[in-house]
């Protein structure tokens, strides 16, 4: 706030307080001089009058006590342009505060579980009720409150990892968040080569192809794919590049292959390391990692 802005307040503020305490003592005074039948003489309706009485001390005490209450009150607290208050309190730091202290009390009831080894991590039922509710406020959206995925979503609770499924890499990923890229590879194949190179993938996964354009994609796919899937297709966890020879499509299905030579597909899972602290993380890990170990 601007040097005028703070002291536009600060008087419109004074003046106003001023102006209530002159108000309710000016009205409060008792006249001097009375009409006998103690009216304004204002008449209404031909019989109705107005009394000529000072306002009930009760009431003006009342209102004394509001206006030192708001002195108090603009000496404590913020509300005078950019003073501070004595107590210099802001709903950040009192947010901070009550932030700590959940925090704290969180932590606490963590002690017990939250340094076991990961084997006794999962074999614990109050642990794994804590990392199930955490993930369903935090990850069902995208993976579904079974962890079962969806169509770009990976699921969760079977053994096929693009970046590695054991503990230590699902901390990473939920720390640090994940990107992966499949680029567009029609520039580059053509569309003879992407048709060959889509049927060889195909038969990877032993699905429907016709083998004679699968025969001449099989040195195209060496040539522009194996780097990333490996030359068996068989995906690198290094580069999050799916396994090519099962029956699991992250985006759906095989039907799929040919659009993602074709356009390419980007995906990504944000990082939660600002979001979720350290336990927090560590137990939706051990959950995640749990859903593989039934």
């Amino acid at each position: 706030m601007s040097n005028f802005w703070h002291w536009t307040v600060i008087i419109v503020v004074v003046l106003h307080l001023i102006a209530y305490l002159w108000l309710l003592f000016a009205t409060s005074k008792k006249k001097t001089e009375k009409r006998a039948d103690n009216t304004t003489g204002h008449v209404w309706d031909g019989d109705l009058r107005e009394w000529d009485n000072p306002m009930p001390r009760w009431w003006l005490w009342l209102f004394i006590l509001t206006i030192i209450f708001t002195v108090v009150y603009l000496y404590l607290y913020p509300g005078l342009g950019n003073y501070k208050g004595s107590k210099e309190w802001t709903q950040i730091n009192r947010f901070e505060a009550n932030y700590a202290a959940n925090t704290e009390a969180r932590n606490r009831s963590f002690a017990g579980f939250i340094n076991k080894p990961i084997d006794q991590l999962i074999q614990d039922e109050q642990a794994m009720l804590i990392g199930q509710r955490i993930f369903a406020n935090h990850c069902a959206q995208c993976h579904g409150s079974d962890a079962g995925g969806a169509v770009g979503f990976p699921n969760l609770a079977d053994d096929d990892w693009n970046w590695g499924g054991d503990y230590q890499a699902i901390l990473t990923t939920l720390n640090n968040g994940r990107i992966g890229v499949m680029p567009a590879f029609a520039p580059a194949l053509g569309e003879d080569g992407t048709q060959q190179v889509a049927a060889y993938v195909r038969s990877l996964s032993g699905i429907d192809h016709d083998a004679a354009l699968a025969s001449e994609g099989e040195a195209k796919f060496g040539m522009f794919c194996a780097a990333c899937h490996g030359p068996q297709g068989q995906g690198l966890d290094m580069f999050g590049a799916p396994n090519l020879t099962d029956d699991i499509w992250l985006h759906g299905s095989s039907d799929v292959i040919e659009t993602a030579l074709y356009e390419g597909f980007n995906n990504q899972m944000p990082a939660q390391q600002d979001i979720l602290d350290e336990n927090r993380i560590k137990l939706v890990a051990a959950y995640v990692y749990s859903l593989n170990q039934r």
